[in-house]
């Protein structure tokens, strides 16, 4: 029977992680048919099988990161050869050695992982490690006590005290997502480990919807559906006493659980993190500001959305659009600011075209794909790509190719509340521009007599620059020539 083995996802990427599985042991299945959802580094694939036949084994479990060529299923397609399967495969309900178990990942950048594996066929145990330090060697939980009326006391503590189920964050995802208390669900696995079948049973059995959700106030997610009694007064050292403490907590965050979690770096997060490192310590960044005065900007965005062309459609028209086409602009005013350094080659290379990037955070990581040839698009077609960038990120479905190639990136902190920051340049690029929240703020208009404070639209523009190719006066007039459009946007058709 043969093996279908986890194919190369290309851009040099040697692993990837199993997210969920189509079919089931007995299953049959044809040529084509899509039999697993896998994430890459980069981004979510899914893949068909090229024979048909019947499921007689599922060698990876979902969550499990393995490495390009090695087996993760095997079909039974009639051939007749090898009777029982693989001698060293794993049957489905085989238990497999896991990563230490985990909860949900935290947004954001996160540091690498020192390294993965030594290549002798069996799984190391992964640890989540900080830049700078060395694996935490000490116990993160707290020894039993033996004996005395302490440890009695303790036991009836921890008996009383709801424990969190053993999941993997999609099965955690998923089960969120369905409004399921992994708690109330009974694994199937012999470790214990909740998998996405075990959540489907239990609805399918008739379990109620909601009981994990949070949105209960105090409660917060992982609390039991069934609990009538109100959550325990905060003590000092969980909150500082402060009145109202408790009344929001993030569904990651429950205090009802384990104090701390693992979380394996894999996947868009463990590559994002490698890029963030390598950026930042191999660039040198310069980062300037400038504060902008938009309220032209935000004019016309309010006329795009009621002009036929425009506001008659679905396209999204916003501030990071006219931003978008300012950028586009000034790279051709300033083109030094879209090289790149080859340190191998130990040349610039000098690009006379613009692959605008757009930082991405979705569920899964940061990413960043680009519009191909932005500086040849008009305002609608830039609008039209924008949006499909967007959308497609968010679902997770944007594809390698699609991150690949970018020449300077757009990070939209705004869209936080924040200000400004102090962004880092995506590899291969030499420069990236923060957008800022679009507030209403004093501003001095006018000139001389006519000089008067008004309520204005007003921005912070930031671009974080590679100082080995780009020198103070080459971002200074890119940032400025951005910041002119965004002030006065006809200056597009003058410079455009």
């Amino acid at each position: 029977m043969p093996e279908f083995k986890l194919p190369d996802p290309g851009e040099g990427l040697v692993e990837a992680t199993i997210i969920q599985w189509k079919v089931a042991v007995g299953d049959t299945v044809k040529t084509n048919d899509i039999v697993v959802e896998v994430e890459t580094a980069k981004s979510l694939v899914e893949l068909p099988i090229p024979w048909d036949g019947t499921v007689t084994q599922i060698l990876a479990q979902e969550g499990d990161e393995v490495e390009v060529g090695t087996p993760i299923i095997v079909i039974d397609n009639g051939d007749g050869a090898g009777g029982d399967g693989p001698a060293t495969g794993t049957t489905a309900d085989d238990t497999v050695d896991t990563p230490a178990e985990a909860g949900m990942a935290a947004p954001g950048e996160v540091a690498p992982e020192t390294g993965s594996g030594d290549g002798s066929g069996e799984a190391p145990k992964r640890e989540a490690v900080l830049v700078g330090y060395g694996a935490i060697e000490t116990a993160t939980t707290r020894r039993r006590r033996r004996g005395g009326p302490a440890a009695t006391e303790e036991s009836a503590e921890a008996a009383a005290a709801p424990r969190r189920a053993k999941a993997k964050p999609p099965v955690r995802k998923y089960a969120k997502d369905k409004g399921v208390d992994l708690t109330q669900v009974t694994p199937s696995r012999e470790d214990g480990v909740v998998t996405r079948a075990d959540v489907d049973a239990f609805l399918a059995g008739g379990g109620a919807a909601g009981a994990g959700v949070a949105g209960s106030g105090a409660a917060g997610a992982g609390a039991p559906a069934a609990a009538p009694s109100p959550q325990p007064a905060t003590s000092a050292g969980d909150a500082g006493g402060a009145p109202g403490a408790a009344a929001y907590q993030h569904p990651s965050f429950d205090r009802s659980g384990e104090r701390e979690e693992r979380v394996d770096i894999k996947g868009v997060t463990k590559m994002m993190a490698q890029a963030m490192v390598s950026s930042k310590f191999s660039a040198p960044h310069v980062t300037e500001f400038m504060t902008v005065d938009v309220s032209a900007t935000m004019d016309l965005v309010e006329r795009l959305k009621k002009d036929r062309s425009f506001g008659m459609t679905d396209l999204k028209i916003s501030p990071l659009l006219i931003l978008a086409k300012a950028m586009t602009i000034a790279v051709r005013r300033n083109p030094g600011i879209n090289a790149a350094w080859d340190e191998e080659a130990q040349q610039i290379v000098r690009r006379n075209y613009v692959n605008l990037g757009i930082a991405a955070a979705t569920p899964r990581g940061l990413i960043v794909p680009n519009i191909k040839d932005a500086d040849l698009m008009d305002l609608r077609q830039l609008a039209e790509a924008l949006q499909d960038l967007v959308s497609t990120a968010k679902a997770g479905r944007t594809q390698p190719a699609d991150q690949s190639g970018g020449t300077i990136t757009i990070t939209n902190v705004g869209v936080f509340g924040v200000d400004t920051g102090t962004p880092i340049i995506n590899p291969g690029e030499s420069a990236i521009v923060a957008f800022g929240a679009v507030r209403r703020m004093p501003w001095v208009v006018g000139t001389g007599a006519d000089e008067r404070i008004e309520p204005r639209w007003v921005t912070q523009l930031a671009v974080s620059f590679d100082h080995r190719l780009v020198d103070g006066e080459l971002g200074s007039k890119f940032l400025a020539d951005v910041a002119r459009i965004m002030e006065d946007p006809s200056l597009a058709l003058v410079w455009g």
